[in-house]
């Protein structure tokens, strides 16, 4: 399991999915087991979730720097 791609395709979901990430948000574990379909060990869904996590904030704040960029 490639993990940098797993956490790249579940961001894109959450991110596109009200739903899922309201879920994501109160239980985040619990979000990603779900949509992997697999049951893993837990310190391998922490990193998933933190990566996730990371790679959704990160995505928030490229668009936050490219609506700046649009200012000017």
């Amino acid at each position: 399991m490639d993990i940098k791609e797993q956490i790249s395709r579940l961001a894109g979901r959450i991110a596109k999915d009200e739903k899922l990430r309201a879920q994501f948000q109160k239980e985040p574990i619990k979000a990603v087991e779900s949509l992997l379909g697999v049951d893993l060990p837990d310190e391998m869904i922490e990193k998933i979730v933190q990566g996730v996590k990371a790679k959704l904030a990160g995505d928030k704040l490229s668009g936050a720097v490219e609506g700046l960029k649009n200012l000017f």
